[in-house]
This record gives C-alpha cells, sequence and structure tokens, in this order.
C-alpha cells in the first residue's frame, strides 16, 4: 500500500515548515511548495519530502506545481492552504496595490490551489482540504481589516465548500490559530503605512505592544504544537470542519459565547487601550 500524500503551500517558514517535518516524520509523501524551494531544506523523516516552486498568486505556477506532484507521487490525500501573509495597520492608509494583494494571496491563491486540486479528488472520491485561517477570521482584531476580511473569507468559502464536496467524499476544514511564536509579524507582515501611521500613530503603538505580549505568553502556540494539530485535523476521520486552535482563541471563543458579540468587542478596545 502507498504511502498517504499531503500538498502544502507556504512552506519556507513558521508552521508550514513545521507541518513539512510533522507529516515527514509519520511516512507522509509530502509535496513542499514554496516561492524559491533553493532557499529552504527538509529531512526526509520517515516519509519522502520533494519541493515544488509555486507562487499562489500566479495560476500557471499553481497548475505546474500540483501537476509536478501528482505526477511524482501519484495522488494527492490531503491539501493544507496555509500560504498568507498579514498585513498591518489602518485601513485608511492602504493602497489599493497593497489590499490587492492581500487579498490575491490570502483568498485568491486558496481558490487557485484547491480548484487545481479537486478534480483528482473528485475522480478518486477522496480528500481532505484544510484551509489555515486565522482568530482574526472569526474575531477581528484591531488594525487588521485587511488580514480579517481576507481570513473572514476564508473562513465562510471553506464552510460553504463543505457542503458542495460531501457528496464526492471530500472534507474540507477549517483552521484558525490564534498568536504563533513565528516570525509572521517580522517577515510575514507588511505595514499599510508609513512612519509612525501619523494619526494613527497612537493605536499603532498600543496594538503592537500588546500584540508583543501575547506572543511572548504561555498562550501564544509554537509552530510544532500547530503542525501537530493541523495533522490531527488532517488524520481524524471526522466531518468536523472549523477547528479553532491555541489557549488564547479558546478563551476568546469561551468568552463570547459567555458575554456576547457586543461586549466581547468592547473588551477587546479594552485589552488593546483603544476604549
Amino acid at each position: 500500500m502507498s504511502a498517504s500524500t499531503v500538498l502544502i503551500t507556504g512552506c519556507s517558514t513558521g508552521i508550514g515548515a513545521a507541518t513539512v517535518r510533522r507529516f515527514a516524520e509519520q511516512g507522509w509523501n509530502v509535496a513542499a511548495t514554496l516561492r524559491k524551494p533553493e532557499a529552504t531544506q527538509f529531512e526526509q523523516g520517515a516519509g519522502r519530502v520533494e519541493k515544488f516552486a509555486l507562487d499562489v498568486t500566479e495560476p500557471r505556477s499553481v497548475d505546474e506545481a500540483v501537476g509536478r506532484a501528482l505526477e511524482r507521487f501519484g495522488q494527492i490525500d490531503v491539501l493544507i492552504n496555509n500560504a498568507g501573509y498579514g498585513l498591518f495597520g489602518p485601513f485608511e492608509s492602504a493602497t489599493l496595490e497593497a489590499i490587492s494583494r492581500e487579498f490575491r494571496t490570502n483568498v485568491d491563491g486558496v481558490f487557485a490551489v484547491t480548484r487545481a486540486v479537486l478534480p483528482h479528488m473528485r475522480q478518486r472520491a477522496s480528500g481532505v482540504i484544510i484551509n489555515v485561517a486565522s482568530l482574526t477570521g472569526l474575531v477581528a482584531m484591531p488594525l487588521y481589516s485587511l488580514y480579517a476580511a481576507s481570513k473572514y473569507a476564508v473562513v465562510g468559502f471553506s464552510e460553504s465548500l463543505s457542503h458542495e464536496l460531501a457528496q464526492f467524499g471530500i472534507r474540507v476544514k477549517v483552521f484558525a490559530p490564534g498568536a504563533v511564536a513565528t516570525d509572521f509579524s517580522g517577515r510575514s507582515m507588511v505595514r499599510t503605512f508609513e512612519g509612525d501611521g501619523g494619526p494613527y500613530a497612537d493605536a499603532i503603538r498600543k496594538v503592537m505592544g500588546t500584540f508583543a505580549a501575547n506572543r511572548s505568553t504561555a498562550a501564544a502556540s509554537t509552530a510544532e504544537q500547530l503542525a501537530q494539530a493541523l495533522y490531527d485535523a488532517a488524520t481524524d476521520g471526522t466531518g468536523q470542519v472549523r477547528y479553532v486552535v491555541g489557549g488564547d482563541a479558546l478563551a476568546v471563543m469561551q468568552t463570547r459565547k459567555e458575554i456576547g458579540e457586543e461586549a466581547l468587542l468592547g473588551g477587546i478596545r479594552q485589552r488593546f487601550g483603544l476604549a
């Protein structure tokens, strides 16, 4: 019996790289996709890891990478749409180019890779698609309006897609982690503003300080913990669609349930010093 195969996008660092390692350790074939494969090395683990160049914003690149992965491994059992980046800062100062890039990567990229893999999974009447969103795709955090919009789109897309693909034996899941102890807020975060942010300078300072404090606490999940959670979601065999991961994310969702939406949003403003 051949080993199962997972295709993962955005594997250069952080959650993506840790997820490559986790699946490989479990004996899976891993199609690790990233924009610059030559810049990253992966250990083979108990499985086989192959790197493929893939830019989720380029449809031709997506189709070629998926085609090469299928040629190499013969099948794709699990797709993890992990590629994305954070756009931080006031909406008012965001350029049209920055807004377009955020949605091309975080939303259109998910659409493109999913569309490329779907015919194969549908023909096999089997497969799992996991789209990595964020807690900010369930409860929006301040100064992440565009990032939140992109991740809310991923959540809605995933939940609706789960209904239409169930008839083909394909399970769709959406993964919403809270704070992550990676360089996401550095290397992978783009700002909508220059300098100190002008009229938003005080809010920016307060929000950045709060997020930095959160990442330094035990509430922040490590990339390895999230990789394990992704592996569990991919292999649990259930119809569960939404996975909220991390102590902080679970606490926020529980608080919303207990006190209601209005009180939760007011509490978020207070926590970030914006009340």
